[in-house]
């Protein structure tokens, strides 16, 4: 059985009060990042941002916070998992922030997007990664 590394990242978004997680799990050379939501990590009950584009900006930032802690680099992303709470509407405003954190070709995880009936915090969007060590 591999070893298993949790990361409890204090400069990120905590987990809600009714929810209990850790950050990330490292196993077999793999980050497995927990799903992140534009949440604040100064403020998390402040409302989110309004629009798909700036909610998808603070996952992408939040989701930096935790690679950067268990010292892994965006561009080693394996598998990005996409969740749109309308993804009709939410789609094209999501890619175009997604683009400008995977630019590259050769940088270009794999991915799966998804529609879904409701997110937490009813937040437009959700977006876990898995990364491997360099």
């Amino acid at each position: 059985m591999p070893t298993l590394r949790r990361h409890f990242v204090t400069a990120a978004a905590p987990p809600p009060k009714t929810a209990r997680y850790a950050h990330a799990v490292e196993a077999g050379g793999l980050l497995h990042v927990t799903g992140q939501l534009p949440i604040d990590p100064e403020d998390p009950q402040a409302p989110l941002p309004a629009t798909i584009e700036a909610q998808t900006e603070r996952v992408f930032q939040n989701l930096q916070r935790i690679l950067d802690a268990a010292g892994y680099r965006l561009g080693d992303t394996v598998f990005a998992r996409i969740y749109l709470a309308n993804f009709a509407r939410d789609y094209a405003g999501l890619n175009a922030v997604y683009h400008q954190h995977f630019r590259e070709d050769r940088h270009l995880p794999a991915r799966t997007t998804v529609g879904v009936a409701a997110l937490g915090r009813d937040a437009l969007v959700e977006i876990d990664l898995v990364v491997a060590k360099a």
